[in-house]
């Protein structure tokens, strides 16, 4: 479909990468990978002919369509949502026209026996075929299709796009290249604006879509998930590894060892060669050999090593205060704006609890963030413990940096202690390494100052995290720098997430928002994904998709009950007998779930436990590290687990003895 031979970009004295050759094949679900600045933009920017490259070639196959979603594009607000929407069909649009007027020649003529109406018939026929074969009679139910799977509302469809924010817009802008069915999606950071379910649906699109489609994205479940085949930047050079993102991580880690021990070889073999320059520089009867070796130093080509992430650094939260047992907790507490966000809010976050805040853009998890910081008036009581020191991060505290000092400044300023020593790495891993810590505030981007926002918040000491987005702006290492040091913070944490790679072995307790309730769910976000009751939008029907996909169907959710009443800060009021003793039933049957899917997730580990017992019992296996490790970390987890259950167990005793 396109063949790229020979390419390469220069913007400076070294180029961005030479000598690319690659194929991009029908069916191919090519992640494009590279550390920031590789050119992975500019690549996408080259193959849909936006760029030209400095030498080289891209070849497109006769009548291959492509759709490209940058980054960042120039959007229109003088329509509504389904007239912008619609603008993907334009071409149908106009065949139709033309239909319509042909057919009204048709009627108006009456030479049916002359070659000019003969041809005019013909052209009537293979038009209106042509339009039947695009399916246009049913793109009205495609674009409300496509729209729903992206997160729009029926009453959105006629709204002014004016009225929606910049992420919402781009939705718009994805789907119009998604109704448009090119042969080739080239999607730049297509997950940036959407939310877990709408993520999840585009996954199962793209996996069933018959062109090719290239994406850039530092979503790892994403890439993982849609992706067959890898591409990457590396060192001025594309690798090509026709493995799924998972596959290439680990073919990537072999590769490295291999240049290392080139690099090493060469370097080893270099050092001889000057050793024996330098030694027989001035001897008359060696200068023949002296000139032989100076020269073969010249036509060495220096190995190069990819560079190595710093993923492997290490971030911990200094020492804080300890909060109160119960850091938040929510009553009764409602919001609503010109309409309702939410209401009967009821939850309790225990101290050293990791949760999620979840669900679909505008249904109020930023505006719950924002209750809890105390920024916006509520109804019902909302207590913050005692003892809370609260580290917020949100996109706007980026604008709140201090623009005099440099990246440097900024941290130097905040670390305290040995970290002070560290700052050059910890600036590293979240991009700012070399010369970039001493860039001026004032001259970074939006995301360049929401990292830097970011490693403030990571040197402050606080027992309550609030991280609204956290991972934006972060390519995958410092993902994994910032997982690391969240899962090891000894306080509290509440996380506004999309990322389910990020929030996967981090939270352990999901709020799920929607229709103006939080429901709670037990459990990691894939317990969550896999529970909670979801009907799957369907997949559009077409040229660009092969079948439709399943819907996910599950048990119902927990809903946070209805509890005790309250005004916003007042005390606690008593209700009457029948709604406590309601009340009571409803934590009863939630403890019994919860005992119940404790017992579950032992049994799959006990069970797990005596398969990797069977296997290391044969000798061939005895010194296999995987399984030794998978024994070691099903063995913690499971204690971990059981320790779990017997709280869990206790608490259900305790609400059975104020039953009886």
């Amino acid at each position: 479909m396109i063949s790229v031979e020979g390419l390469k970009v220069e913007f400076g004295v070294k180029p961005l990468f030479s000598d690319a050759t690659f194929v991009i094949n029908e069916r191919d679900r090519i992640a494009l990978v590279g550390k920031n600045g590789a050119g992975k933009s500019t690549m996408l920017k080259i193959l849909c002919g936006m760029e030209l490259p400095t030498a080289g070639t891209v070849s497109v196959a006769t009548d291959v369509t492509i759709g490209y979603l940058p980054q960042v594009m120039i959007l229109q607000d003088n329509t509504t949502v389904r007239e912008e929407a619609q603008k993907a069909f334009a071409d149908i649009q106009k065949l139709k026209d033309r239909i319509d007027r042909m057919e009204r020649q048709l009627n108006e003529r009456t030479d049916y026996e002359s070659d000019d109406y003969m041809a005019l018939v013909e052209r009537f026929t293979t038009s209106h075929d042509r339009y039947q074969m695009l399916g246009a009679e049913g793109y009205e139910a495609e674009i409300e299709r496509t729209l729903a799977g992206l997160g729009f509302k029926r009453t959105d469809l006629e709204r002014p796009t004016s009225e929606f924010s910049g992420g919402w817009r781009m939705r718009i802008e994805l789907a119009k290249i998604l109704l448009r069915r090119p042969d080739v999606l080239l999607l730049d950071e297509p997950t940036n604006h959407l939310d877990i379910e709408s993520i999840q649906w585009l996954e199962q699109l793209l996996a069933q879509w018959s062109g090719a489609v290239v994406l850039v994205s530092h979503d790892r479940a994403f890439i993982n998930n849609v992706s067959n085949r890898t591409l990457e930047i590396s060192c001025g050079q594309v690798v090509d590894y026709r493995v799924k993102y998972n596959e290439f991580v680990t073919l990537r880690r072999e590769r490295r060892e291999q240049q290392l021990r080139a690099y090493e070889n060469q370097q080893k073999e270099m050092a001889d060669i000057r050793e024996f320059i330098e030694r027989f520089r001035y001897k008359p009867t060696k200068a023949v050999q002296v000139q032989q070796r100076i020269r073969q130093l010249e036509k060495m080509v220096p190995i190069e090593v990819d560079e190595v992430d710093n993923s492997a650094l290490h971030l911990k939260f200094p020492p804080c205060l300890r909060s109160g047992d119960y850091p938040v907790i929510c009553d009764e507490v409602k919001k609503e704006y010109a309409h309702l966000v939410f209401d009967h809010v009821n939850l309790t976050i225990k101290r050293g609890e990791k949760v999620a805040f979840v669900g679909k853009n505008g249904e109020g998890k930023s505006t719950l963030v924002k209750c809890i910081m105390g920024e916006i008036p509520f109804e019902g009581m909302l207590k913050i413990g005692h003892n809370v020191q609260i580290g917020y991060f949100a996109q706007n505290q980026a604008q709140l940096l201090d623009e005099s000092l440099t990246v440097y400044q900024t941290i130097d300023y905040v670390a305290k202690g040995d970290i002070r020593l560290r700052i050059n790495d910890i600036l590293g891993a979240f991009m700012f390494g070399g010369e970039a810590s001493e860039k001026k505030v004032k001259v970074l981007s939006g995301g360049e100052r929401s990292r830097l926002a970011m490693i403030r918040l990571l040197l402050e000491p606080v027992n309550l995290l609030i991280l609204d987005e956290p991972t934006n702006h972060l390519d995958m290492p410092s993902k994994d720098v910032l997982k690391e040091a969240i899962r090891a913070f000894d306080g509290t944490a509440i996380i506004v997430s999309h990322d389910r790679e990020f929030l996967d072995g981090l939270v352990t307790k999901v709020f799920e928002f929607g229709g103006g309730r939080v429901r709670e769910y037990i459990g990691g976000i894939y317990d969550y994904l896999s529970s909670h009751q979801i009907h799957s939008q369907p997949l559009p029907q077409g040229k660009g998709v092969d079948s439709s996909a399943p819907n996910i169907s599950a048990n119902k959710a927990i809903d946070t009950p209805p509890s005790k009443g309250g005004t916003g800060g007042g005390s606690v009021t008593p209700k009457n007998d029948y709604a406590q003793h309601k009340e009571q039933q409803k934590r009863l049957r939630k403890a019994e779930r919860a005992v119940e899917d404790s017992e579950k997730k032992i049994a799959r580990m006990e069970q797990r436990l005596k398969e990797l017992d069977n296997l290391l019992c044969d000798p061939k296996n005895a010194s296999d590290m995987t399984l030794v490790s998978e024994y070691t970390d099903t063995k913690r987890q499971l204690d971990e687990e059981v320790e779990r259950w017997e709280q869990l167990s206790e608490e259900l005793d305790e609400i059975n003895t104020n039953l009886q």
